[in-house]
This record gives C-alpha cells, structure tokens and sequence, in this order.
C-alpha cells in the first residue's frame, strides 16, 4: 500500500507554475546618469538663493546706501533682464566650448557678482554685481536644463529634467535661511555677508561639475564618436540603448550611420542651422503640441507673479 502512494506521488505532473514564464526584472535606474543630472541642475541654486536673500537684503540696503523704494524695486527686479541675456549668449557658447565648461563659466561668472555685491560701497556698484551675477544666472539657466537633457536616458529623462525647479526652490529656502542667520549684525555689515556669502555655493559647483563627463551631443558634434560613445555607456541603462541613442545623435549631425571611427569630420551645415525656422514656422504636429505646452506652462508660472511675491514679501512679514 504505501509503495502504491509512493508511485503515485513520483507520477503526479509537474506543477503549471513551473511552465510559466517569470517576467522580467525591472531595469535598473542610471545611477551616473542621476547623478550628473543633479550635479548640473544644482546650479539653479544660485538663481534661488538670489531670490531668496535679496528680498531680505533689500531692506538692510536701503537702510544702509539711503537709496530709494524705486531704487530698490529696480535692484530687484533688474536680474530677470540681466539674465535674458546670459541666456542669449550661453546657446552659442556651449557650442563652442562644450556645456560642462559653459556651466562652469555660469558658476564663475556668479561668483564675481556675488564678490562685487558683497563689497559694493554705493549703488551703482551694487548694479554692477547685480548685473555679473544675473549674466552668470542665465547662462546657468539655460545650459544646465540641456545638459541634463542630452546625457539623461528616455527611461528618465522627463524626471532629471524637473530638477531645476527643485533647486531653485532650494536655493530660496538658503537665502531665507541666510537673511535669518545674518539679520542680527551690524547694518552695514549683514547684507554685504547675505550676499557675497552667495559666492561659495558656486565654488563647489565649479569644481563639482569638472568630474562630469561632457554631454555625448556636444561630442558627436565636434566629431568625437569614440568619446560620446564611452559617455553613453555609462549614462544609458543597457548597452543596446547606448548604440541607439548614439544613431540617433549621429542622424542628427548629418554623420552615416556605418561610420564608427572615433574621431570624423562634421560639417558646419550640421550645427544646428535651420533647427529655429523648423521649430516655429514648420513644426511637425507632435513638435507643436509639446511647443505649446511648454510654452504655456512656463508662461502661467511667470505670470502667477510668484517671483514678485517672493522678491518683497519680508517687508511685510513682521
């Protein structure tokens, strides 16, 4: 009898979860890819902190230079244009030097404003580093979000891309940080240390940014496939991706797709001329709808007059 149970048991089947296929385990995230996107993205701290620590500079500046409420109104309103155009001139030339240099250059350029604010004597002076530090904003603002875009892979791309916004908040939230730990000294003194004391956070940015790699676009542009290739393996989740974004960025500087040496010769037609007209005048309806919608949602923002509330709020906070 129990050998009968025994031959029964040895003649049962094999279980059906045996059969089934175990689905696959989740990819991995990039975490070198993370981490470059955050390096870079940091530097929106320095338009935060800006906004942060002028709103409560501005009184102890008015106090100590005796300037006027229109004078100060235009302090702290002048860095968006002073920004415009650091933002103009930071496209031409992170396609010349690169856009890791281009945010260093951002990172450096800020750290003079902010010297030339922390030790302005009069208003006029003070403008002047007002006007260093918001060419120094704009190129930060622009050339960060395009780095973190070109090195980011699809899986998470549109995530990295939002990190700015997350820095800039965190750079308010030191400026507060930085008008409370400074309110308390002398007045002539407190708000030259809320704003020079701006320069440090730019220092370690520079320096930090320098172990990036360079973004793969920039390289495949100035014909350095050998070396946009390494950067793509370490910033894409499997390898089949990296040759795939290495094809695309090659379609797009006009190189055959069969040529793999490391170093070829990009002509000047493939530098991006035309990419405006096609963007605004012929886009295709994809490129409209995304078009659209990042312009208005960039549009709301401003338009909430967020940035105003946040500029001259303390006065009235008791």
């Amino acid at each position: 009898m129990g050998q009968q149970n025994l031959e029964a048991k040895t003649d049962v089947p094999p279980s059906f979860s045996d059969d089934v296929e175990k689905p696959p385990l989740p990819k991995k995230k990039n975490k070198f890819a993370f981490a470059c996107a955050m390096l870079a993205s940091m530097t929106s701290i320095l338009l935060g902190y800006d906004i942060g620590v002028m709103s409560g500079a501005a009184i102890f500046i008015q106090d100590n230079l005796h300037v006027s409420d229109t004078q100060i109104e235009i302090l702290l309103g002048i860095l968006n244009i002073y920004s415009l155009i650091g933002s103009a001139l930071a496209g031409r030339t992170s396609d010349a030097i690169g856009r890791r240099y281009t945010i260093v250059l951002a990172a450096v350029i800020f750290f003079v404003g902010a010297i030339v604010m922390g030790f302005a004597p009069n208003y006029a002076v003070l403008m002047v580093g007002r006007f260093i530090a918001g060419i120094g904003v704009g190129y930060a603002l622009m050339v960060a979000p395009v780095y973190t875009a070109e090195v980011s892979p699809a899986s998470s791309r549109g995530f990295l891309t939002s990190f700015p916004e997350v820095f800039i908040n965190t750079g308010i939230l030191l400026g507060y940080v930085s008008n409370y730990a400074f309110s308390h000294l002398p007045e002539h003194l407190s708000w030259r240390l809320m704003l020079g004391i701006g320069a440090i956070p730019s220092v370690f940015l520079a320096i930090g940014v320098l172990a990036m790699p360079e973004s793969p676009r920039w390289l495949v542009m100035q014909g350095r496939l050998g070396d946009a290739r390494k950067v793509l393996v370490k910033t894409s989740d499997t390898p089949e991706e990296a040759e795939t974004r290495l094809s695309e960025i090659k379609d797009a500087a006009g190189i055959p797709e069969d040529c793999n040496d490391d170093v070829v010769t990009v002509s000047k037609k493939s530098h991006g001329e035309g990419v405006w007209k096609e963007l605004l005048i012929h886009p295709t309806p994809s490129v409209r709808k995304v078009l659209i919608c990042a312009i208005g949602i960039h549009f709301f923002q401003q338009s909430s007059g967020i940035d105003a509330v946040n500029s001259v709020s303390q006065p009235f906070i008791p």
